[in-house]
């Protein structure tokens, strides 16, 4: 998913924006410290991708993709950097490369990353079902990419226990779910889409599961945005009824509301696994929180208010 909508470069260097405070934020509060993990396993969608969806379509990126730090498009949804950037930079990392770029395991000597732009947590036979055919397959969801990690655990050590690499690994799940519910926004009623959050949250929690059983100690994992704060969504449900928006940050109040029904039910789900694996440590990085922050006390980080012209 992308962010920015259609609302022109201002949205692209407020959400490169975010991105940095929210990573200060989220990192500040997990406790995670510089120079713990020799490497890093990601997993998600647009948020995380660093290159798999490059690999997987082929598509030429263009400008504005890029041009604020790489100075050209890298196969990142971001005019700049993207959170596992960030983090890497943050935890004293070399970042990660991603998995559809690599070959031998030399090149993934720092993890890898899985994520892929327009990746869903669910299985795309869920959407099948329900006679919604604009998810691409080759996208992928949740599940194919831990596939793709027990693939990789097969090159990394093919011939002894792989204990020591999982346990000393920082594993980042997601962002993860947001294409879950925006696949489907064009094609019925959001009421409808409110009835995927369990199966959702079930999909990402069966992923969790299965990184925790095969050895993974340390998980990341990030909620969702505020949908009702994106210049996407405040554009394809622009209304003129002033009540529909939140006066303290300019964002659409029911669309927060699903936001946080989801983060709530994660929350249960994480909290559930924590007791399952006492010995796994699972920290939710709150984005929607974080974001909500920044929006209501813009003052403490930056000048906002182009924010609000392009959403409103």
């Amino acid at each position: 998913m992308s962010l920015n909508g259609t609302r022109g470069l201002n949205s692209y260097n407020i959400i490169s924006y975010l991105f940095f405070k929210l990573t200060i934020l989220l990192l500040s509060g997990a406790h995670l410290c510089h120079g713990c993990y020799p490497r890093m396993f990601i997993f998600g969608d647009s948020l995380t991708d660093t290159g798999n969806y490059l690999s997987i379509f082929g598509d030429a990126p263009m400008l504005p993709y890029g041009q604020t730090f790489f100075h050209k498009a890298t196969g990142r949804w971001s005019d700049g950097r993207v959170f596992p950037d960030f983090i890497a930079k943050e935890l004293g990392m070399s970042l990660p490369l991603a998995y559809l770029n690599g070959k031998t395991a030399e090149d993934f000597l720092y993890g890898a990353n899985f994520a892929v732009g327009g990746a869903t947590a669910m299985n795309h036979s869920f959407f099948q079902e329900k006679g919604i055919t604009a998810a691409d397959p080759r996208m992928g969801f949740l599940a194919l990419q831990v596939q793709w990690f027990k693939q990789l655990l097969t090159l990394l050590c093919p011939q002894s226990d792989c204990r020591n690499i999982l346990e000393s690994s920082l594993f980042l799940v997601g962002e993860i779910g947001v294409n879950d519910y925006h696949i489907p926004t064009s094609l019925v009623p959001f009421d409808e889409i409110r009835t995927f959050v369990p199966h959702v949250i079930q999909a990402i929690g069966a992923g969790i599961k299965e990184l925790i059983e095969l050895g993974a100690k340390t998980l990341v994992v990030p909620g969702i945005i505020p949908f009702g704060c994106t210049p996407l969504y405040l554009t394809m449900y622009r209304t003129k009824n002033n009540e529909d928006y939140d006066e303290e940050t300019g964002c659409m109040k029911w669309l927060n509301e699903f936001s946080d029904h989801h983060e709530k039910l994660l929350k249960e789900e994480l909290n559930n696994l924590q007791r399952l694996y006492p010995d796994a440590t699972i920290i939710h990085a709150d984005y929607n929180g974080a974001s909500l922050d920044i929006f209501k006390s813009a003052e403490r980080y930056g000048k906002f208010s182009e924010f609000y012209c392009n959403c409103l």
